[in-house]
């Protein structure tokens, strides 16, 4: 089943609550929260505090995308905020196999994500540790960024390669997700979509939430959401 999981980057953070509820009007069934340090990636955004924040203010489940150094040193303190899932850089970590295992041993959904210049075929040994790999459809940092068109076939490889070994994880894509990607995008094999601006930057977060997943669902051949 497709989702779609609205990305808070794109939010008016001073109605940040509000935006939430309106996107999950919209038909979000995760919210999508992208932590930056300003050192493995251009940017700063947000920690704990705010996930705490944002747990008290929804029961949806909290997608935290750690784009960050050293995650090992702060995954206690996203498990402590309220996250159900946390996902961590291929790029970033010494030893991979230990983060998403602290991921685990935290109560939380491990996650691994790759920048669109990263090989799938390099996390074949630990897709069986993982709850969903995230495919970077753009290069991280900012949202608001066009879609990297190579990437639909990185998602057909990972298709590929959950069939192959029988897994069952689940293959979700941040970056450049709209109304004139997505149903490519959704035929490569995504299931689980993260969408900033297209969710939020009109506006119009709950019509535009509907609209984006409507059309995902139709991609798919899936029944439309019921409101």
């Amino acid at each position: 089943m497709v989702e779609l999981l609205p990305s808070i980057l794109s939010a008016d953070f001073a109605h940040l609550a509000e935006e939430v509820f309106a996107a999950e009007r919209g038909g979000g069934t995760v919210i999508h929260v992208d932590v930056m340090d300003g050192h493995f990636v251009p940017n700063i955004t947000l920690g704990p505090p705010v996930v705490k924040c944002l747990r008290k203010a929804t029961k949806l489940p909290l997608d935290c995308h750690l784009m960050i150094e050293e995650p090992d040193e702060y995954i206690a303190a996203f498990a402590d905020a309220g996250a159900d899932w946390v996902s961590v850089h291929y790029e970033a970590c010494r030893h991979l196999h230990r983060s998403l295992a602290l991921i685990g041993e935290h109560g939380m959904k491990p996650g691994v994500v790759i920048n669109p210049a990263t090989r799938v075929n390099l996390l074949k040994e630990i897709l069986p540790m993982v709850h969903h790999v995230l495919v970077m459809s753009v290069n991280p940092g900012f949202g608001g960024q066009s879609f990297i068109e190579f990437s639909l076939d990185k998602i057909k490889q990972l298709v590929e390669l959950r069939r192959e070994l029988g897994l069952a994880f689940r293959i979700e894509v941040d970056g450049g997700v709209a109304h004139e990607t997505v149903k490519r995008i959704v035929q490569a094999g995504a299931e689980l979509l993260v969408a900033g601006n297209a969710v939020f930057g009109g506006g119009r977060p709950e019509e535009d939430a509907r609209a984006l997943l409507a059309a995902a669902r139709q991609a798919a051949g899936e029944p439309p959401v019921k409101y």
